[in-house]
């Protein structure tokens, strides 16, 4: 796969990771973003056109600036569909990108095939409370978003020395923007109240999630399939929330046999 850059028509400049061919695929990272290494969109652009789009704030994208609130993140989705050239793609979303995605599924629900949500944030149970990802230490951040927090620290930091100082300097400050961006959506509480526009998603969707996910437990999903009309919902054992990495075989071949 390789990176091109487009600018949408507001303006914003965005990093796109695109590969494969076939039907296209827009995938929508989380709040941590893409990884070094996304081995499960390598194994999806095997059946599929992917484009990973970072959001401004991430990467080499800008423009974080003009996005402010929900339906900006929902109308920037669409607009860099539409940069892409794109005619109803399938939508896959993890965890915040999960919820942008629910979100243009139901504010243009004929603009896309299918849709794949995967840990998805966006909904809140009382009796089921999200830990705050913002106060958070590094080490408690790893242990909710992976089932194998030792793997996942070396995933999510790109196997990065953080012992060097100057490693360290460039990994917080690329994580303080990241965070500041997500936080647009996600802070206090991730719940934008998508459940009132639920009613207008038509399209098939799958709900995708890690059976150990310590960060958005997964009766999330369970309810999630109840809010969708005709909504699967799929578990994935043995991964948490970060599940497209840390089963990226099995998350791929989930979303291939619901994509077909």
């Amino acid at each position: 796969m390789k990176w091109r850059a487009i600018e949408t028509a507001r303006g914003v400049r965005c990093r796109v990771l695109e590969g494969g061919g076939g039907s296209p695929l827009v995938f929508l990272h989380g709040a941590a973003g893409l990884l070094r290494d996304n081995p499960f969109l390598d194994a999806l652009a095997r059946r599929y056109h992917v484009f990973a789009p970072e959001l401004p704030g991430y990467g080499e994208s800008t423009g974080e600036e003009l996005l402010e609130d929900m339906l900006d993140f929902t109308l920037h989705g669409w607009d860099v569909v539409a940069a892409l050239g794109l005619d109803r793609p399938h939508l896959v979303g993890h965890s915040m990108g999960g919820m942008i995605a629910a979100e243009m599924a139901c504010l243009a629900p004929r603009d896309l095939g299918k849709l794949v949500l995967a840990s998805a944030a966006g909904l809140w149970m009382d009796e089921h409370p999200i830990p705050d990802v913002f106060a958070l230490l590094p080490f408690e951040l790893v242990e909710v978003l992976f089932h194998d927090a030792a793997r996942g620290s070396a995933l999510l930091t790109g196997g990065l020395d953080l012992a060097n100082m100057d490693a360290l300097k460039t990994f917080y400050l690329a994580n303080a923007r990241r965070m500041a961006m997500a936080g647009k959506i996600l802070f206090p509480v991730p719940n934008r109240r998508v459940t009132k526009r639920l009613y207008r998603l038509t399209a098939p969707t799958l709900v995708l999630w890690g059976e150990r996910d310590a960060l958005i437990p997964p009766v999330y999903a369970d309810r999630w399939g109840q809010l969708i009309p005709a909504a699967r919902v799929e578990r994935i054992a043995s991964a948490g929330h970060m599940l497209p990495w840390e089963a990226p075989d099995e998350f791929a071949d989930a979303v291939a046999r619901f994509l077909g």
